[in-house]
């Protein structure tokens, strides 16, 4: 006979911390399902920050996200492109399925201009995702983008050096990095229990 306290834990609104946090916007799949296993919601958090921590630019980060960005162009939604490090290769883009005609591209040298970039996209009710290249940006600014993620719904994937890992209030937080022909990701904060364990993802 199930006790009260069973009968409580089996309610789906009930959390247990060892368990990935259920999420009330729906994620997006990330395409990859070795990953998805591991996130909230079984993909990347919508209306909410994600921060990729990359040991070097062109290590497969992009990779990681492309299938999630083609599934939103696809969807009509538009995906702003803010102060990447190198200008986005259009073919490459179109293979992984990519609607070239939904990508908007910012650039701009300085932080607090990127920072207004993403929030006026993020204002936008048919932005699907921002993806923004910021080194430089202190928590306050951070917040803020938590808060306009939260209010469009999209997703915002913020890829930043991995030499400082600073404190941050972003919901998602991974570490990217190579190892031969893989890329390896590890989960530094979700919302739920920690993952020890890297992820090899080809």
């Amino acid at each position: 006979m199930a006790s009260a306290l069973d009968l409580v834990l089996q309610n789906p609104v009930i959390w247990r911390g060892n368990d990935c946090a259920r999420v009330a916007v729906p994620s997006v799949p990330s395409g990859f399902a070795e990953l998805d296993a591991w996130l909230p919601g079984g993909g990347w958090p919508a209306g909410a920050l994600t921060e990729l921590y990359v040991e070097r630019p062109g290590i497969g980060e992009l990779q990681l996200v492309m299938p999630a960005v083609a599934r939103l162009t696809q969807a009509e939604r538009w995906i702003t492109l803010v102060a990447p490090p190198y200008l986005p290769y259009a073919p490459a883009l179109a293979v992984h399925g990519v609607e070239l005609s939904r990508l908007l591209l910012v650039q701009t040298p300085a932080a607090a201009e990127r920072l207004w970039a993403c929030e006026q996209a993020l204002r936008a009710s048919s932005c699907g995702a921002v993806m923004a290249w910021l080194n430089q940006v202190d928590e306050r600014a951070l917040k803020r983008l938590q808060l306009a993620a939260e209010t469009s719904g999209a997703l915002v994937l913020l890829f930043r050096s991995a030499r400082g890992i600073p404190a941050s209030p972003a919901a998602l937080r991974l570490h990217v990095s190579r190892s031969e022909s893989r890329t390896v990701v590890r989960i530094l904060k979700r919302r739920g229990a920690t993952v020890a364990k890297p992820l090899g993802i080809k």
